[in-house]
């Protein structure tokens, strides 16, 4: 088995930070050899992103994207916002070569569904998952529930994806939805360093639950921090990984058997 877990790359459009470089990675990975289709169809090559990030060619079986992959998202009969078009066409390009596409929904991104699982075909995962790996019980979450004391947030989650908002949402225009989206994006602010280290911490102690009820490796989103700690309880090794983003540190988990 082979595979990729990406996290938080806060798409918002090509002008995005780090939506060329998450371009070049997705088409670096299996049979997408680097290159993409250019304005006229004809192919051209990414070479290296403006940040200096060249990454290496992988060939995978499965993509995980565990959450926050745009930073906002609605869509309606296969109409999607224009800004996404790229990044999306590179999935379904995975997709058709073979590679299976799991999306964990994030807080920034849910009501995936409609669009991703019933006209692409890839799986959307609402809420975690435990992945078998080659025989590993792999835990996998966007990880913005980790933190259970924060009340307000949970509750905040609970209202935007009840049926309720999910009805509204379906009744108001587009184009409205997706200005409405970008202003809140804009205007929301990022984890500083001191929140994401308290994060982390919360989701290593999390993490450790998990292992006890017998997960071999738990891996989060989130807190936009790469971790990979090791452990050994009861005689197995453990892992644990946040996967930090793509506007930073243009992080992934690869795993290769």
């Amino acid at each position: 088995m082979k595979a990729v877990f990406i996290a938080d790359a806060h798409l918002r459009g090509a002008e995005s930070a780090g939506y060329q470089t998450l371009v070049l990675f997705l088409n670096r990975l299996r049979g997408g050899a680097g290159m993409s289709d250019g304005p006229d169809g004809e192919r051209t090559e990414f070479g290296q992103a403006g940040n200096g990030f060249t990454p290496e060619r992988l060939t995978i079986d499965s993509l995980f994207i565990a959450g926050d992959f745009f930073d906002f998202w609605f869509a309606r009969k296969g109409k999607i916002y224009p800004g996404f078009t790229t990044a999306i066409e590179c999935l379904v390009r995975l997709k058709n070569q073979g590679v299976a596409i799991s999306f964990c929904e994030g807080n920034h991104d849910f009501f995936l569904r409609d669009y991703f699982s019933v006209s692409l075909g890839m799986n959307v995962i609402p809420d975690s998952v435990v992945l078998d790996l080659d025989g590993l019980r792999v835990f996998l979450s966007h990880g913005d529930t980790v933190d259970v004391e924060n009340r307000s947030y949970l509750r905040l989650r609970r209202l935007l994806r009840s049926g309720s908002f999910y009805r509204l949402q379906r009744r108001l225009p587009l184009s409205m939805l997706w200005r409405l989206a970008r202003l809140s994006a804009e205007v929301s602010k990022g984890l500083t360093a001191g929140a994401q280290d308290a994060l982390v911490k919360k989701m290593e102690a999390f993490s450790m639950g998990k292992f006890e009820e017998g997960c071999d490796a738990v891996i989060l989103g989130h807190c936009h921090k790469p971790l990979l700690k090791e452990f050994v309880i009861g005689g197995r090794r453990k892992i644990f990984a946040t996967l930090g983003d793509w506007i930073v540190h243009y992080s992934y988990l690869h795993y290769d058997g």
